[in-house]
């Protein structure tokens, strides 16, 4: 069986990013960092705070932005942006790749949604997580984004997800339709994932455990003990 094209692997955000992460830069306004709630932010001469789907100078949002250099400045790059699954340190995200094939990994994103793996993401700063420090950065569910939306509604992979219980109603809410969807979780009391198949990972890692559920993951993959 190759499981390199019968496995999708969506993995939520991390709030550590490359040092060389790129970021979209205005001529009116300097260097931009996408943050939850730019009025919350501390003053920084250097940096200017936008949410990603309001307008930028030249009239569109940035959103529209982002999708127009993916298509048409992608080749030349000219703000060094990087792919989803480089823009974040932990080596997890390069490890489902190399065993997946990037065409079957997607980022679950707090501040873009659901992105392909091998997509052009500027730096930002948003998460689900209460426990990050700066209100600035927290996105509540009740926000509202236009977020993309990447995974393919066709096929007959089967899609494992991998993240904190923040992340789950947004991965729901993008991947409805999809039939075959496992939520892995490690609370004892399960997330609420309607239509979903739930898998614990029993583990007594609680920080950023989906790492090292993902990791095992992948060795399934490789020594043959998949049942999907």
């Amino acid at each position: 069986m190759n499981r390199r094209v019968n496995a999708i692997a969506v993995i939520q955000c991390a709030a550590a990013k490359s040092p060389s992460a790129g970021h979209f830069v205005s001529p009116n306004e300097g260097r931009v960092l996408f943050v939850a709630a730019p009025e919350r932010a501390p003053r920084d001469s250097a940096i200017v705070y936008r949410r990603p789907d309001e307008c930028a100078p030249s009239g569109i949002t940035y959103r529209q932005m982002l999708v127009d250099y993916n298509r048409h400045d992608r080749k030349d790059n000219p703000f060094g942006l990087l792919t989803a699954w480089r823009l974040y340190k932990n080596a997890t995200y390069q490890r489902l790749v190399e065993h997946l094939g990037i065409s079957n990994v997607f980022i679950l994103s707090a501040g873009w949604g659901m992105v392909a793996a091998d997509y052009l993401l500027p730096n930002y700063d948003i998460t689900f997580s209460n426990s990050a420090r700066g209100t600035y950065k927290r996105r509540r569910q009740c926000d509202k984004y236009k977020d993309f939306a990447m995974l393919p509604r066709t096929g007959a992979q089967s899609v494992f997800f991998f993240g904190g219980k923040d992340y789950v109603p947004l991965f729901c809410r993008l991947t409805e339709g999809i039939a075959r969807r496992t939520v892995f979780y490690n609370s004892g009391n399960p997330p609420a994932a309607p239509g979903c198949t739930l898998e614990r990972h029993h583990t007594n890692t609680r920080t950023n455990w989906h790492y090292e559920c993902a990791r095992q993951f992948v060795g399934r993959c490789c020594d043959g003990r998949a049942s999907w």
